[in-house]
């Protein structure tokens, strides 16, 4: 009988296109795991053709979201790894808490219900969505000086604008502003269940240097998880920002992701049923 591959669900967040995960499949896949990276709904398969067409994500939340990848994951013969980046980092907590994964990486997460730092800089990223309401159901697109600002400020201007033009869709802005009034909702979608005892084990990893999703806002989601009993793991990556998964640094952090799953058990050839969790 041949060994089971465990599977790897790698979730995007907003204004980057899922085929940016290409690089940390090949390496997951020559380790051994099966690694999928499905793009949100209504999302084209090329990065060409989702500019063409920001109609087809405008006014997607995220429980849309979330049932979208939960859609995939019941499809799937085992439940995944969760590796999710920005808004894809939320939605793998998220994910994880309901019992969709075996466990999960949330890098650089948007923040959550519960949060409550709003640093400067996090504002100022977020402003080209949240400064118009009318861009809740619209798709919004960056440019390349609001995209240096959030994801490239710790690299080079001429890399920031490489990654800009390569990777970088218009995304919707609902998302932005369920987890920028999360905390004044008692039914907020940007809620998690951080007390869940039962869920498998949680890394966050933290860019130190990140303007759309600071430092303070990621350490403030790990205290959230204090009541829970489940692993629950914070790394800080120094001089990194947002654009850490995509950058010329990313094999940093993937082969950090690579060693956690390890220390946790779950190499690539640990697959099991999803009956067993």
């Amino acid at each position: 009988m041949s060994e089971t591959r465990t599977p790897v669900l790698f979730i995007h967040g907003l204004w980057l296109h899922a085929t940016s995960w290409r690089p940390w499949m090949d390496v997951f896949s020559a380790q051994g795991y099966d690694p999928i990276a499905p793009g949100w709904p209504g999302e084209s398969p090329m990065v060409a053709e989702a500019r063409e067409t920001p109609e087809a994500v405008a006014g997607v939340g995220i429980d849309a979201v979330v049932e979208h990848y939960a859609h995939t994951i019941r499809a799937l013969e085992q439940p995944p790894i969760l590796i999710g980046h920005s808004f894809g980092g939320l939605i793998a907590q998220k994910l994880l808490g309901m019992g969709y994964g075996r466990a999960a990486v949330a890098i650089d997460p948007a923040q959550i219900k519960g949060v409550k730092p709003l640093p400067l800089a996090q504002l100022r990223s977020g402003f080209p969505v949240l400064g118009n309401p009318a861009n809740r159901k619209r798709a919004v697109s960056l440019t390349a000086a609001q995209f240096r600002f959030g994801f490239g400020n710790a690299i080079s201007e001429k890399e920031s604008n490489e990654l800009y033009a390569r990777w970088t869709i218009p995304s919707p802005g609902r998302p932005l502003f369920e987890a920028a009034f999360a905390n004044f909702s008692s039914h907020s979608p940007a809620a998690i269940d951080t007390a869940n005892a039962t869920r498998g084990p949680l890394l966050l990893i933290s860019g130190q240097k990140d303007h759309t999703v600071p430092d303070v806002v990621t350490r403030a989601t790990f205290k959230l998880y204090g009541d829970s009993p489940a692993v629950t793991e914070l790394k800080q990556f120094a001089d990194r920002g947002h654009s850490l998964t995509i950058d010329s640094g990313w094999y940093e952090v993937a082969d950090y992701t690579l060693g956690w799953l390890t220390r946790q058990g779950f190499g690539a050839g640990t697959g099991v049923g999803r009956a067993a969790l």
